[in-house]
């Protein structure tokens, strides 16, 4: 199926609605014998073990996520001890806890369900302390695994259409997502998990690259066969999601392509068996990219520009001053954060603090699909609960003038309980905040490979966010909503977009000892 076939997105998206009847009618019981391991192991590959005791960047977090990377023409060449801050802050195992059936193993970046079905690799050159190759990333070891030997950088230029971020990078990690680590409890809603998980996980790579003084980019045109045939993935099982090229060097040209044959290498199955949902892979094939001339044209679609109406009122953000920003470093953080289980529905938060979380998190994702830099896909809408010095209702998030228009006031805690599938988190937060698009604009302009782009997007903003909540000692967590009516809520400014994610924010409820 043709990218521009936009039914397909439509199909998907629409028979993935969550409802109050769908979730009624259509009960699902998780089989937890048959719950997928948590890593991908390739038995019969030797592991190379990347350093642990790498030293902090010193960069506060507030910093790292709101402030751009290192764009400059220098060169930026990341070694072994880089690589490993990245690759570890970003999906390494960061805490573990025990239950019934085994052990949790919780990751750097937020995920549905703390499946973790987002795999990390590593295509690189000749690196400080690293040979050219293509390198798979296991975190229960914290190593690498040598799938190819040999620099296949101009294979994943050319896939990119010589995409200059892809071209000019020393080394590029690759995303890629794992449908039965998250279909087992999610079903066919899983794609659109991918892009909330990639994304989250991205927030973290940005942030920690930027702090490292490397350069990174989100890079999301790719022809889709040539990535997946490079990385020897089953796509059955298994699909490449974006590519982040990180540093830059001044190489003049690069070595010729590799060839890429299959390599059968062996890996320990997930599960005892699997279920399929054609509706996932239906939807990844009818976003795909064939060729490298597809790739230009997709990426040279003009930006998604949405009409800009005067508000009836507004309250200007106020973030905190720069005196009074938390001076935790990304790594602290990241090592901190978690998914909020209880909120305190008795406590508050500041307008500088959301004010704060708003600004950094919306400051602009360096990605291919998002031209010029600094445009958004979604848009935020906010029902605010207890925010000293706002008033308790719904708002919408005026991005280009720093502001939140008021909708309509009023408590709506019973409301944002209902929205958020009939649980008590966004009801007991200090603010939910929902991402909405304009799904019909995106599709037209960037076919259903937008759909890709837009839960991706919003998964790396909801991932800032997290990231500036937990650098003020707040708590966040994301969370799944009954699609229509969270659009008839916030209508009729909402009136024709899709509702995307949902997170919410507030003070973690400590419990008694």
């Amino acid at each position: 199926m043709n990218n521009r076939e936009t039914h397909a997105a439509w199909k998907y998206h629409d028979g993935t609605k969550h409802s109050y009847s769908s979730i009624r009618e259509h009960p699902h019981l998780l089989d937890w014998a048959n719950r997928p391991q948590p890593f991908k192991i390739y038995p019969k590959v030797e592991p190379l073990p990347l350093p642990r005791d790498v030293p902090q960047t010193g960069v506060t977090a507030l910093s790292a996520i709101s402030e751009p990377a290192p764009s400059s023409c220098a060169d930026s060449v990341p070694g072994l001890p880089d690589l490993a801050r990245l690759l570890y802050f970003s999906a390494g195992i960061t805490k573990q806890r025990a239950y019934p059936g085994g052990e949790i193993y919780f990751r750097a970046a937020a995920c549905t369900g703390a499946l973790y079905e987002i795999e990390l690799y590593v295509v690189t050159g000749d690196l400080p302390g690293l040979d050219a190759g293509v390198y798979h990333f296991n975190p229960a070891d914290v190593s690498l695994r040598l799938l190819r030997k040999g620099d296949f950088r101009r294979n994943l230029a050319q896939a990119t259409a010589m995409e200059p971020a892809v071209a000019q990078a020393p080394a590029t990690i690759i995303c890629t997502g794992t449908y039965w680590r998250n279909s087992w409890k999610y079903q066919a809603r899983t794609y659109r998990h991918f892009g909330w998980d990639n994304g989250t996980l991205l927030a973290n790579m940005l942030a920690v690259s930027a702090a490292s003084g490397l350069s990174a980019e989100i890079v999301l045109g790719f022809v889709d066969t040539e990535v997946n045939r490079l990385l020897d993935l089953d796509t059955r099982r298994e699909v490449s999601l974006c590519l982040v090229p990180i540093g830059r060097t001044s190489e003049s040209s690069l070595p010729a392509p590799k060839e890429a044959p299959a390599l059968g290498l062996e890996t320990i199955p997930l599960s005892q068996h699997e279920v399929g949902y054609p509706a996932m892979l239906e939807m990844h094939d009818a976003s795909s990219l064939a060729s490298a001339e597809e790739v230009a044209q997709w990426r040279g679609k003009p930006p998604v520009v949405p009409p800009n109406a005067p508000p009836d009122e507004e309250v200007r953000l106020q973030p905190l001053p720069e005196e009074e920003e938390p001076k935790d470093t990304i790594e602290q953080v990241i090592l901190r954060r978690g998914s909020t289980r209880t909120f305190d529905k008795t406590a508050s938060i500041t307008l500088a603090q959301l004010s704060s979380i708003l600004d950094c998190a919306t400051r602009g994702l360096p990605a291919d699909f998002l031209q010029p830099p600094g445009e958004q896909l979604n848009d935020l809408y906010l029902i605010v609960h207890s925010v000293q010095g706002l008033r308790p209702g719904a708002y919408f998030f005026r991005r280009n003038q720093n502001a939140l228009e008021l909708l309509k006031e009023g408590e709506f805690r019973a409301e944002a309980h209902h929205l958020g599938l009939e649980q008590d988190l966004p009801a007991d937060a200090c603010v939910d905040i929902f991402f909405l698009a304009d799904l019909k604009r995106i599709l037209e302009q960037y076919g259903n490979r937008g759909y890709r782009a837009v839960q991706l997007e919003a998964g790396a903003i909801g991932g800032r966010i997290y990231l500036a909540a937990y650098a003020q000692h707040l708590g966040a967590t994301g969370l799944t909503f009954f699609d229509d009516d969270v659009i008839s809520f916030f209508s009729p400014h909402a009136r024709d977009k899709s509702a995307i994610f949902l997170l919410a924010i507030g003070k973690p409820l400590k419990r008694k000892p």
